[in-house]
């Protein structure tokens, strides 16, 4: 596994971006191959992604060490200020229509009360 970093280190960074190219397109070959049910690659794949990330790692690394490093930058903490927090208000409660239901029904059952009194006298 250090072998295949090192060989990797050894090149150049061109060269590099062209073995992530063309391992990316491998690997989506291998992918699509694998979905159609033409192909068990799973190892292979597995390798695959793993060399990738190899060479982003060193790339990565060849990218800090290109960057000038900061010179002794002391970081303050940020003040605290007690600045109001405005609290949302609360929505405008609809009208439930669970508490309306049973106040309307019990007005119809006494509508239909009085109803058949009035035919049960006359």
């Amino acid at each position: 596994m250090k072998e295949n970093a090192d060989k990797a280190r050894a090149l150049d960074g061109a060269e590099l971006a062209k073995q992530l190219r063309e391992g990316a397109e491998q690997a989506f070959r291998i992918r699509f191959q694998m979905s159609m049910g033409q192909v068990e690659g799973v190892k292979k794949l597995r390798n695959l992604r793993k060399e990738r990330a190899r060479m982003l790692t060193i790339l990565r690394e060849r990218e800090i060490a290109a960057a000038p490093a900061p010179a002794a930058a002391v970081v303050k903490p940020a003040k605290k200020t007690a600045a109001p927090v405005a609290k949302p208000k609360p929505a405008a409660k609809a009208p439930d229509a669970t508490k309306d239901g049973p106040k309307k029904v019990a007005v119809k059952k006494t509508a239909a009360k009085v109803t058949d009194k009035a035919k049960a006298k006359g």
